[in-house]
């Protein structure tokens, strides 16, 4: 990854406008913020149904808001689009949430990566539908309540495990995949300004706390995911050219995953054991990731 970049480099000029309808304490508004004042105004802004369209009063010359599965299809007809006239300096940029990419934008996105397509998609990811209610999607995490999983006499929240998006991606062997966390802007912004250099498909997947549908304080946001960083729940890394595997931020000692689990209330029903059982995955997949850390892992 290229130097660390002092978010002062970032301060020269702003590019959302003031004010916006987003719930107070929106992880989403920030991270989208942060992306294109990195990216710069050569940029184009494509944006599926989500709740970034309300939100991200962004000034950049173009934006697009193709249906919902279809934003790596257009993405892949702007840049081609872009290539025929001559204009690969501009980059087309994807501001998507977790059900455009992790669902219903799935198919698509594997296709543009397979393909290798000049694009960066960002997913900002809060876990679940926000914009429609809150429903699960198969990026909200295990035991989460939501209004489809909810918990009640038989049911504990969501069956299922998180669904691993940047290491399915990274599996297309594509330039450049990484995570990254509206807690530690300098590097969510660092992997942004390295990745806009690259060409071919380029992904990063950003966690995106949101007090609506998480049951939270709207002030928590960034300690919610900061805590999340901090516990191992949300890794921070990147994987060039589909396989050199590289953590770029590692707490001396995890917390507890319960510090940030106990402060949602989308985990507020959870049993001693059931808190034991996402500390034990979590345990198990920071000691994997410590293990391939600077090494080739496909």
């Amino acid at each position: 990854m290229s130097k660390k970049m002092s978010i002062r480099d970032l301060r020269k000029e702003e590019v959302m406008w003031p004010g916006n309808p987003a719930c107070q304490g929106c992880g989403g508004s920030i991270i989208g913020r942060l992306i294109f004042k990195a990216l710069g105004r050569n940029s184009a802004r494509v944006e599926v149904a989500s709740c970034a369209p309300g939100f991200m009063n962004i000034r950049v010359p173009s934006f697009f808001g193709p249906a919902f599965e279809g934003a790596a299809a257009f993405m892949t007809g702007l840049a081609r689009g872009y290539k025929i006239i001559g204009r690969e300096d501009i980059v087309v940029a994807g501001l998507i949430g977790d059900g455009g990419t992790a669902d219903i934008g799935f198919q698509g996105l594997s296709g543009a990566a397979e393909r290798n397509e000049n694009v960066f998609w960002f997913t900002y990811d809060n876990e679940a539908y926000m914009n429609t209610g809150g429903q699960r999607s198969s990026a909200t995490p295990e035991f989460a309540s939501t209004s489809t999983t909810p918990v009640a006499k038989m049911s504990r929240g969501k069956t299922s495990e998180k669904k691993n998006v940047p290491m399915i991606l990274a599996l297309h062997h594509v330039p450049y995949v990484a995570t990254a966390s509206v807690a530690y802007p300098e590097d969510l912004t660092a992997k942004i300004v390295y990745g806009k250099e690259l060409r071919g498909f380029r992904y990063m997947h950003i966690n995106s706390p949101c007090p609506t549908g998480w049951g939270t304080d709207p002030k928590d946001t960034i300690k919610i995911a900061r805590l999340a960083v901090e516990s191992g729940l949300w890794p921070l890394y990147e994987i060039l050219d589909g396989r050199h595997f590289k953590l770029t931020y590692k707490p001396r000692e995890l917390k507890p995953v319960s510090e940030t689990l106990k402060i949602q209330g989308r985990f507020r029903h959870l049993k001693d054991e059931e808190i034991a059982s996402i500390q034990k995955a979590t345990t198990e997949n920071w000691s994997r990731l410590l293990a391939i850390d600077g090494k080739d892992i496909f």
